[in-house]
């Protein structure tokens, strides 16, 4: 269990590292900054409507293309990093490093082409049991390029400390398409749209955005309605390493959501916490994603002068699903109805 908590804590300093880093080729902060057209698939090979010829010099069929066709989008030059990319012609065998990126090429219908996964995406359905897994966080270029994968998603958690574990891949003329870590649930639409486009499935993207926006929409309109807002604190480590977060991460959106408020909303993206800050918040409700320790919830109601804490004295610590509270995938609004129904259980 000392083991596993020691992982925890490093990917969690790892992500606060992400938030911090600037943009550029090597290092991609949590913030995508591709803009949206550059999130469209490639443009038809032929972009002229007129009538060919034939040897005989009779008229050829009409080239353009049926009128009830979708328009072509603009052509992806850039990834969701602003690096440079040149797509393949087709793409058959996919490498997915970083759950959320899984996540969403399975839910998009490309689960069968993954050839290749990180260790934390070995849960996401659909991935078929036994194929390769690399380290997220140091992985073997020269092995994914003796696989030849046609592209490699990878997220910006890889990219910590400045070097670029792909770089040999890349160089070996392998397509690597890095997404940073969203920190927004518009971000997190964004990325889905990336992805669909590279992938020629827009229509699929629009309809899991449209599922995500249905949810959304339907929480929003209750959370507005909410006055007497309750104060939540909501922590994605448990003691002696407690992390939580502050504006810009989707998740402080997710609370603002539901209606309530959190103590650390005046603080920016992830942070350390001490009991102090917490104790002095007095939240109303106490949200866990914690999932490597025995009994989250009972942990946090047994800690030293944690008793005199509302939410404790009043019974309201619940646990909130780790990958969907975690994941910046369109899973998210999983945990947006768990965080709404653990809240405000008369509401939602």
């Amino acid at each position: 269990m000392n083991a596993r908590r020691k992982i925890v804590v490093v990917l969690l300093i790892a992500i606060v590292l992400v938030g911090a880093a600037s943009c550029n080729a090597g290092n991609p902060p949590p913030i995508s900054e591709g803009s949206p057209a550059d999130t469209s698939a490639p443009p038809s090979s032929s972009e002229s409507d007129t009538v060919g010829t034939l040897p005989d010099g009779n008229g050829g069929a009409d080239q353009s293309p049926p009128p009830d066709a979708p328009a072509p989008g603009p052509a992806i030059d850039m990834d969701r990093d602003g690096n440079p990319i040149t797509l393949p012609d087709s793409i058959e065998t996919i490498i997915s490093m970083g759950p959320s990126n899984t996540e969403v090429l399975a839910a998009l219908g490309f689960a069968d082409k993954i050839i290749a996964t990180d260790a934390y995406s070995d849960n996401v359905p659909g991935i078929k049991p036994g194929i390769s897994i690399f380290s997220m966080m140091a992985a073997d270029g020269e092995q994914m390029i003796n696989m030849m994968p046609d592209v490699i998603f990878v997220t910006g958690m890889s990219m910590v400390g400045g070097d670029d574990p792909y770089k040999v891949v890349t160089d070996a003329g392998i397509c690597v398409l890095y997404i940073p870590s969203s920190d927004s649930i518009e971000g997190i639409k964004d990325d889905i749209r990336f992805m669909a486009a590279v992938l020629d499935a827009r229509d699929r993207g629009d309809e899991l955005i449209s599922d995500m926006e249905r949810e959304i929409d339907r929480v929003r309109a209750i959370g507005e309605t909410i006055t007497d807002k309750k104060k939540v604190y909501f922590e994605i480590s448990a003691a002696p390493y407690m992390y939580s977060f502050g504006q810009h991460t989707f998740l402080d959106e997710i609370i603002n959501l539901i209606g309530a408020v959190n103590i650390f909303a005046d603080q920016i993206s992830w942070l350390s916490v001490a009991d102090e800050a917490v104790l002095d918040a007095n939240p109303d409700v106490i949200l866990t994603s914690v999932n490597y320790i025995d009994n989250p919830v009972d942990e946090i109601k047994s800690r030293p002068g944690w008793n005199e804490v509302s939410a404790v004295k009043n019974d309201e610590v619940y646990y909130i699903s780790t990958d969907s509270s975690n994941r910046p995938s369109h899973n998210v609004v999983i945990a947006l109805l768990e965080m709404a129904k653990a809240v405000y259980p008369d509401l939602y």
